[in-house]
């Protein structure tokens, strides 16, 4: 799931895909905004199978953050 996220990101932000671990700040770190953000989580709603709110994806800062969010809430995952 990590990679996944990993790549997604990095593809999505042009950016190399080792620059991003688990402790990454996706807006700090990577300069992201929150309509990137919104855009993954789109990515692994769909991906995974299911739906996350507006509120829950403020919430969720770090990679480490997503990663853990997709793996509690999805039933795929």
């Amino acid at each position: 799931m990590f990679e996944t996220i990993r790549s997604i990101l990095a593809s999505q932000l042009d950016i190399d895909e080792d620059q991003i671990t688990r402790e990454t700040d996706i807006i700090d770190d990577l300069g992201a905004d929150s309509l990137d953000l919104a855009e993954l989580m789109t990515m692994l709603e769909e991906e995974y199978g299911f739906v996350v709110t507006e509120e829950e994806v403020h919430n969720l800062r770090t990679v480490g953050d997503v990663e853990a969010y997709v793996a509690e809430h999805a039933p795929e995952a």
